[in-house]
């Protein structure tokens, strides 16, 4: 990130000679988990066993390029056998499952993704989140809640913040891990560390926490804005 004096604002463009395509790819959501094209009739998440380990090694192999004839003699297993994995008709051995991981040089356990426990999910209904109060917080800035997971996914706080009064004074923030801030409406200057920047509906600031942050100005109100801020596995929370 270039730095800048408190005094400037920076809008930042995307590189024109990068490819969209190969920028997708680097996702780490793709990198660590998989992403491929969902036929309309296909459900999203498979009820068994046998139809989880299929799911799994049907996108592993796609993604992969593999036919199942050439997988098939790649593991050494028969072509109908794999058909039958990879179609929920057969059950697996475990020999069955170190060759398909092997095959497919993954983790046996990247075969059971999805099949250890049903997934949590929060779902917030527009203005039903709950006003929280945080370091900071005053008249004319209010933080709604945006829902919140138990257990490892807790590392995640999402809220929505609503700015609609001036004021002689902002809240300045630090903390650990990386926060990504959304506007939606309205406009602000929004400071991190030596810099400053002018955001406005549609633009979007991802920064190191650790810096102080927080609005210099106050521009355009009523402003509101996304913050999700990802924390540390070592935070204490």
């Amino acid at each position: 990130m270039e730095s800048m004096t408190p005094e400037s604002s920076s809008r930042k463009l995307d590189d024109p000679s990068a490819d969209p395509a190969q920028e997708s790819e680097k996702l780490l959501r793709n990198l660590a988990g998989s992403a491929r094209d969902r036929e309309h009739s296909e459900p999203l998440a498979a009820d068994n066993l046998a139809e989880v380990i299929g799911f799994n090694v049907r996108a592993l192999r796609t993604q992969h390029g593999f036919s199942v004839s050439d997988m098939a003699a790649n593991i050494g297993l028969s072509k109908a056998m794999l058909s039958k994995i990879e179609n929920a008709q057969t059950s697996c051995s475990l020999s069955t499952l170190g060759l398909l991981a092997r095959g497919l040089d993954v983790p046996v356990t990247s075969l059971f993704r999805g099949a250890d426990a049903e997934r949590e999910a929060v779902f917030t209904e527009a203005g039903a989140g709950p006003n929280i109060t945080r370091n900071g917080t005053k008249a004319g800035h209010a933080y709604e809640l945006l829902g919140s997971l138990r257990g490892q996914h807790k590392r995640l706080e999402s809220l929505l913040v609503t700015l609609s009064q001036d004021s002689d004074a902002y809240p300045l923030f630090q903390h650990p891990g990386t926060e990504f801030i959304y506007m939606l409406e309205g406009q602000m200057q929004y400071g991190h560390g030596m810099s400053t920047y002018t955001l406005c509906p549609g633009d979007s600031l991802q920064f190191d926490g650790e810096a102080p942050h927080g609005p210099t100005a106050l521009v355009t109100l009523p402003i509101r804005f996304l913050s999700a801020i990802a924390f540390p596995d070592n935070t204490s929370l």
